[in-house]
């Protein structure tokens, strides 16, 4: 199921809407200058987690490969702390939204997130099409 369209889309746009509200979090931690700061700071420091630090077999190399369970570790974190920042912010409703999507994402992609806690390289996209691409 990881690979199926609708839940690379779903995933793709968590990634996204955790970027944002680390940017958005980052502009209301910070008071003046320190607001641009973080509202550039948070963002890049997440993707670059994100793109740096990834399994063996990912559909793109990765720069620096790390055991599946400390990439879902890390991944869980960052979405974690994209809820705790929304909540932080007085925006209880949307950080339960976001938690229980984040949950069901990873639920929906059992096959992804248990190779991932067995620590086995994830060979779910090795020469599998992906939306009518093979990588």
């Amino acid at each position: 199921m990881n690979t199926h369209p609708v839940n690379l889309t779903v995933r793709f746009l968590l990634e996204i809407l955790m970027l944002v509200i680390l940017g958005y979090w980052g502009w209301h931690l910070g008071n003046g200058w320190l607001s641009y700061v973080l509202v550039v700071a948070f963002p890049l420091t997440a993707a670059v987690l994100w793109g740096v630090f990834r399994i063996p077999n990912d559909p793109k190399a990765a720069p620096v490969a790390i055991p599946g369970v400390a990439r879902l570790l890390l991944e869980l974190f960052l979405f974690g702390l994209a809820v705790w920042a929304l909540r932080s912010m007085g925006y209880l409703r949307e950080s339960i939204a976001l938690g229980v999507v984040v949950v069901i994402h990873y639920a929906v992609s059992w096959d992804r997130t248990w190779v991932m806690l067995k620590n086995k390289p994830y060979n779910g996209f090795s020469g599998k099409k992906i939306m009518g691409i093979k990588p």
